[in-house]
């Protein structure tokens, strides 16, 4: 079994660190009983309030024990800090772990990692020791067992940098499945960031091997313990760019007790069904954020000049509204609010000035009677013909499907090439028949916003590989987290979607956050110097204004590449395959998205057991050896990869150099290419 620290010697001092751990283990599983049989009080009656309380009760402890419960091939503890005297009350040295455990009497045995009197674990230095004197890292088996530690002292005479080796052996530890946390290796960088407050928003420019979706996990943690009653309201959600990237890192968050965070896609999030296709140039330009303005003229043209007034009869007398001034209060609340409060503000104003013509012949009306008024059928005909209900898909139907009405809501702003594109060449026969594209939800949600503000607002927003989102994305989920903060993360040079928004500047303005801290991680602790040297040699030509990221480890042979004949080419494969599959830990085969099938096949035909990822959602928990599309790589890592003809990946799309970076820097140990054609010119 591998290791994660590089002393497993038996010692006595070993043997009490495993009985601590098991008495610890012992303490959480008590825990967690006391949890598990605690009655819920139940509040009588059945009133509304009665039953919320009740079931959020209810709901409460089933989280509550859920994060309790002990995962066995998880740590309790990975770290340890021996104190001065008399620095913490009563204790002398703290265990830090991934949550707290205390024992029968309320003592603490294990200090959850976000405790404020951890901070030192990551953050002491010898010249800034924060009365720590010695620090201890624990190393584990993949089975949780204890198999030794590495002491730092921070006092006395200096030793070799056993922090840097620890880190390296983490880093390297064989892994398989999902992917694993990093509480244990954290980096004062990444604890900035890991650590910052709830506002203003945080946004990470993260290059290859950098941590970035580690340090956004983590800090979701982190906000939900020391925000946690703010952001339960609102709720927590985690956005990544596909199914198999959310069963990737699905197994982080419940490593640290936290059980209630949703991952879901954008797709999901939008929660509008598709069953249409668009076209390449008719996606991006749907997500593209001029469309807002062809939607909202689409939206308010339905709003008409009256032609005539409103006559309204009480009893024997009759009040009339002339045209003219049913014009001007039209004309005073046109797009100055939602469409749908519009609509409801005109019937009032109507009313109103029925209440004034009321008052002027010495009557005295109230506010019921301009509600009367508002809902009377008079009132309700002229503000159904100058204010008619209307619901998203109407308004996109006919934007889509007439192009005289596209020409006018277009204006300007599209070229005729580009509203020719737009506009369906087979249109539906009515809005309610129509068929919908992932791009057209988009534009749904934003006419559903136009008409009608959405209520309620996230706690917190986390979007992974956020520089692949459009503008029209952007804008979705900014809907969905007005009032609530958001955690960033990505790399612009790893941004392969057509229609991505762009700069920081520009993602961070659509989703509302421009406030946010953009901060730049550069350091790639997950990816060898060689691959990422190798990899770099993209950048000009793909992220030119991105400085070059630094890899912090070395490791021999990380990189061959092996040129080959058509007719040899998939024996190359396999041998590449095999030769990685020699060696612990993970192996991913990635290939061009027409390529990898056939190739899944002829490892399996070779004798070999790949998954092939994308088919279900743990395919990385059943074997060591995955085929890969290049298209789903972005986010994962493996600690070998085998790339399969880069030329044809970069082929494959418009911006194939982007997708040929991302797939190049997803090894941890090891990276081999295999090649019949000729590599892309930078990579020679």
């Amino acid at each position: 079994m591998a290791e994660s620290a590089p002393r497993p010697a038996a010692t006595p001092e070993l043997g009490a660190e495993r009985a601590f751990l098991a008495e610890a283990r012992a303490a959480l599983a008590r825990m967690h009983q006391e949890v598990d049989e605690r009655d819920v009080p139940i509040i009588g009656g059945e009133d509304n309030d009665e039953r919320f309380t009740n079931e959020a009760n209810e709901r409460a402890k089933r989280m509550r024990t859920q994060a309790l419960l002990d995962l066995p091939d998880v740590p309790l503890f990975f770290g340890r800090l021996d104190y001065e005297a008399g620095t913490i009350e009563g204790l002398d040295l703290i265990y830090i772990g991934r949550r707290h455990v205390h024992d029968g009497s309320g003592s603490p045995l294990v200090i959850d990692w976000r405790a404020p009197v951890s901070v030192p674990f990551y953050r002491a230095t010898r010249g800034d020791r924060q009365r720590v004197v010695m620090r201890r890292r624990y190393g584990f088996s993949d089975v949780a067992e204890l198999t030794g530690f590495e002491d730092e002292p921070l006092i006395g005479a200096a030793e070799a940098d056993q922090a840097d080796a620890f880190l390296r052996a983490e880093i390297e530890r064989p892994r398989t499945g999902p992917m694993r946390d990093i509480v244990a290796t954290i980096q004062p960088e990444q604890d900035d960031l890991v650590r910052a407050p709830l506002h203003p928003s945080v946004c990470v420019q993260g290059a290859p091997g950098t941590g970035k979706t580690a340090v956004g996990l983590h800090r979701v943690a982190y906000l939900l313990y020391t925000e946690r009653e703010r952001l339960t309201r609102g709720g927590v959600v985690i956005v990544g760019p596909n199914r198999s990237f959310l069963s990737y890192i699905r197994k982080v968050l419940p490593a640290l007790g936290e059980v209630d965070v949703r991952q879901i896609t954008i797709d999901e999030l939008i929660s509008r069904p598709a069953a249409a296709i668009d076209g390449p140039v008719a996606a991006r330009l749907k997500n593209d954020v001029r469309m807002t303005g062809a939607l909202r003229r689409a939206l308010w043209s339905h709003v008409t000049a009256p032609t005539e007034g409103v006559l309204y009869s009480k009893g024997s007398q009759r009040f009339r509204v002339h045209d003219h001034e049913l014009a001007a209060i039209v004309e005073s609340l046109r797009e100055s609010t939602r469409y749908a409060p519009g609509r409801d503000a005109l019937a009032q104003r109507i009313a109103h000035a029925v209440l004034v013509l009321m008052e002027r012949r010495g009557e005295s009306p109230d506010d019921r009677t301009q509600n009367a008024v508002a809902r009377s059928k008079p009132v309700k005909a002229v503000v159904d013909a100058v204010w008619p209900r209307v619901v998203p898909e109407q308004v996109l139907h006919r934007l889509l499907s007439d192009a005289a009405f596209l020409d006018w809501c277009a204006g300007d702003e599209f070229t005729a090439e580009e509203r020719a594109e737009l506009l369906w060449t087979k249109p539906a026969r009515s809005w309610k028949s129509a068929k919908w594209s992932a791009a057209d939800t988009l534009l749904l949600d934003e006419l559903e916003d136009l008409i009608e503000r959405r209520s309620g607002s996230l706690g917190h927003l986390v979007l992974d590989e956020a520089q692949d989102l459009s503008a029209m994305q952007l804008r979705a989920l900014s809907r969905r987290c007005r009032s609530g903060s958001a955690t960033v993360l990505g790399d612009l040079a790893q941004a392969t979607a057509p229609s991505a928004a762009g700069s920081w500047d520009r993602v961070l303005g659509h989703l509302g956050k421009s406030d946010a801290l953009v901060v730049e991680l550069d350091r790639g602790f997950r990816v060898p110097d060689q691959i990422i040297d190798f990899a770099a040699k993209l950048l000009p030509q793909i992220a030119p204004t991105l400085g070059v990221p630094r890899g912090v480890r070395t490791v021999a042979d990380a990189l061959s590449i092996v040129e080959t004949g058509a007719e040899t080419f998939v024996a190359e494969l396999v041998t590449a395959c095999r030769t990685a599959l020699a060696g612990d830990g993970s192996v991913a085969l990635i290939a061009a998205d027409d390529q990898i099938v056939a190739l899944h096949e002829a490892l399996l035909t070779a004798g070999l057991q790949p998954a092939l990822l994308g088919t279900t959602e743990d395919e990385m928990d059943t074997t060591r050896l995955v085929c890969v599309p290049a298209t789903l790589a972005k986010g994962l890592e493996f600690d070998s990869v085998v790339v399969a003809e880069p030329e044809r990946i970069v082929a494959a799309e418009a911006r194939g150099l982007q997708r040929l970076y991302v797939v190049l820097t997803r090894a941890v140990s090891s990276l081999r290419i295999v090649h019949a054609t000729s590599l892309p010119t930078a990579l020679k």
